[in-house]
């Protein structure tokens, strides 16, 4: 299949720009929050995981797509949700066993744009020093360029799913909050001998019969998700192991009263080295997110128990004395190492 490009623009705040070229398919102009990501694969799971909503996503490896897209049993949700891809090339002639569609088949397909021929590295650079920040893939000049940022508006709202969903029949029950919940995740779950209530992220369950809740990964500020921070406060109250991941972890300290802040770039890869403060041992780990904890707004009763070895920011909280723990890093990953995938193990073990 030969892609016929057309030339394009990346327009960002501050009168920043950069030339690349789209296919010919694309006619508007589509904006989001633009961010980066450092992994050299895992695309297909990347730009399906709902935690991307709203933004517009920059590949740092040079070359992307050259595996192709595996069936849908293999991606995170059952569609992109990033609101862009910007690469510096984009591999047509793909190959791989599992694979059903080239990149460029797959974004059309699903309408998502794409920016191509940018210099990533020279974007990077600039995200990295002035932070993460609205921007627009356009392909007409003529029409007025909006630049929105979507962290002003409830995402989750947008990826977490409509209607509750069981999976497994065992004697241990767990509510599944889904703020935009990634599919490995549940895998990881049904690995336990449990019950898996997955339900909406405004769904109170509270009143009913339950040994523990996990909440999930997700998109956006955490402050624009007061109903969750509710739910957790109930739960908390009733003494219920919680187990938090992503943007689980800042709803998690938001409802034990503590603050969140946003990232100036945020940690978005698979390499992410973190420190667990009580052993010591540092794992590498999958990440996606763009906000952290305040470690100094945490409550006395509460602890910091990893931390990034790049950056010194929170990476897990715990309660000192109740089953709440809660990490910022993807212990299921996909993609990334399954180094910390014992923590799920930790969690049945407090039910």
């Amino acid at each position: 299949m030969t892609i016929k490009l057309r030339p394009s623009k990346l327009i960002l705040e501050k009168s920043l720009s950069f030339s690349g070229f789209s296919p010919s398919w694309q006619k508007e102009n589509y904006s989001g929050e633009v961010v980066f990501t450092t992994g050299m694969t895992g695309y297909p799971e990347s730009l399906t995981d709902p935690s991307y909503t709203g933004q517009i996503l920059t590949f740092t490896y040079p070359l992307i797509g050259n595996y192709g897209i595996p069936k849908p049993e293999k991606w995170e949700s059952t569609k992109i949700h990033a609101t862009g891809v910007i690469v510096s090339q984009a591999c047509e002639n793909w190959s791989h066993h599992e694979g059903i569609h080239s990149l460029f088949e797959w974004l059309k397909a699903q309408n998502i744009p794409i920016i191509t021929g940018v210099d990533t590295r020279a974007l990077t650079k600039i995200l990295r020093s002035s932070g993460t920040m609205p921007g627009a893939i356009v392909c007409d000049e003529s029409t007025k360029i909006q630049l929105i940022n979507p962290n002003q508006e409830h995402l989750v709202s947008r990826a977490s799913i409509k209607k509750r969903q069981t999976y497994n029949s065992e004697k241990k029950v767990i509510y599944a909050i889904d703020c935009g919940m990634k599919e490995n995740i549940i895998r990881s779950l049904q690995d336990l001998p449990i019950t898996i209530h997955r339900v909406p992220y405004d769904y109170d369950f509270t009143n009913e019969e339950y040994d523990g809740v996990f909440i999930s990964n997700g998109p956006g500020d955490p402050e624009q998700c007061p109903e969750v921070v509710t739910i957790l406060q109930k739960v908390m109250k009733q003494n219920k192991p919680l187990f938090g991941i992503c943007l689980g972890t800042q709803l998690m300290a938001l409802a034990a009263g503590a603050k969140t802040y946003k990232l100036p770039f945020g940690h978005r890869g698979q390499n992410q080295p973190c420190i667990d403060l009580e052993t010591e041992k540092c794992y590498i780990t999958s990440q996606n997110h763009g906000y952290a904890v305040d470690a100094k707004s945490l409550p006395k009763s509460w602890k910091v128990t990893f931390k990034n070895l790049n950056d010194q920011s929170v990476e897990g909280i715990a309660h000192r004395e109740k089953p709440f723990f809660a990490v910022q890093f993807h212990p299921e990953a996909t993609p990334g190492p399954t180094d910390t995938l014992w923590l799920f193990e930790k969690f049945y073990e407090c039910l």
